[in-house]
C-alpha cells in the first residue's frame, strides 16, 4: 500500500464524520447546536483538502484551505454576532 492509498482511505473516512456533522446541523435543537455543527464541518472540509493536497501533491489545495478556513472563522463571528443580537 502506497501513500497515496492510504491518504484517499484518512480522506473517505473523514467525508464520512462529515456525515455526522451534517446531521448535527440538520437536527441541533438550538442555534448554537447548528453552529457547533457548522464549524465542525468546516474544520473537517479543510482537513480533507490538506489530506488531498499530501495525496495528489498539489500545493494548491492548501492555499486553498488556507483561504476558506478564514472566510470560515469570519462567517462563525458573523453568525455568534447575530445570536447574539449586536447586529445593527
Amino acid at each position: 500500500m502506497n501513500f497515496q492509498t492510504l491518504f484517499l482511505i484518512v480522506a473517505v473516512l473523514l467525508l464520512f464524520c462529515c456525515i455526522f456533522a451534517l446531521i448535527r446541523i440538520f437536527i441541533g435543537p438550538t442555534i448554537p447546536d447548528r453552529m457547533v455543527g457548522l464549524d465542525t464541518l468546516n474544520t473537517l472540509i479543510v482537513s480533507i483538502m490538506i489530506v488531498l493536497a499530501a495525496a495528489f501533491g498539489r500545493e494548491i489545495y492548501i492555499s486553498v484551505a488556507i483561504v476558506y478556513t478564514l472566510l470560515s472563522f469570519i462567517g462563525t463571528l458573523y453568525i455568534s454576532k447575530y445570536v447574539e443580537g449586536d447586529l445593527n
